[in-house]
């Protein structure tokens, strides 16, 4: 369990395939203290750490794992936002987060709008029943507030602005028109969609 505020942004030093991919990720994490087995949050998604080193942690990212995320982000060089999983009694400062990446967004305007950034991202149809204004959404593992939503015709345009403290903390502040982005709706709205689709049903 995650809560959408970045403790650290890494870089993939290293991608090796056998198998699943094998990815590791230098971090500012003491990773004394990174247990073999525990979840980091790696822009967004959940994954295991498999190996440790000073100053860089190891995951595997299987197939599936590569077909649902963003294009490009399993590459050297890569900035990833990091966040390691919440404990028992720390501060939920974010929202609910799982880890687990919903769908595929594509960002189609960026503009300054007061001090911060406006980011617009074009996301599927599977999305848009998730996604609410004033609600909360995940992008590349950063807890947002949507600030417009908009139904098109191929699928549901989310608009958030991002203030200069995120912008400097995380890697979605250098993101640029056609970046693709990972995102996960708000765990509320997935249970409230299965319970609605349950009644009609019945």
């Amino acid at each position: 369990m995650f809560t959408g505020i970045i403790t650290d942004v890494g870089t993939i030093e290293a991608v090796e395939t056998r198998g699943d991919t094998r990815v590791r990720i230098g971090t500012a994490f003491d990773t004394a203290t990174v247990d073999l087995g525990a979840s980091i949050a790696c822009s967004g998604v959940c994954l295991t750490v498999v190996e440790t080193g000073p100053g860089w942690f190891a995951v595997d990212v299987s197939g599936e794992t590569l077909s649902r995320t963003a294009h490009g982000q399993w590459t050297q060089g890569r900035a990833l936002n990091l966040e390691r999983a919440l404990k028992l009694g720390e501060e939920l400062g974010g929202h609910i987060v799982t880890g687990h990446v919903d769908g595929i967004g594509r960002i189609v305007d960026l503009h300054e709008e007061g001090g911060s950034k406006r980011v617009t991202v074009l996301a599927g149809p599977e999305i848009a029943p998730y996604i609410a204004e004033k609600g909360s959404v995940t992008l590349d593992g950063v807890s947002l507030t949507v600030n417009s939503v908009e139904d098109v015709a191929d699928g549901v345009r989310i608009g958030v602005n991002i203030i200069p403290h995120t912008a400097a903390v995380t890697a979605i502040g250098s993101a640029a028109i056609g970046d693709t982005v990972n995102i996960e709706i708000d765990v509320l709205a997935r249970y409230l969609q299965r319970m609605e689709a349950y009644r009609v049903k019945r």
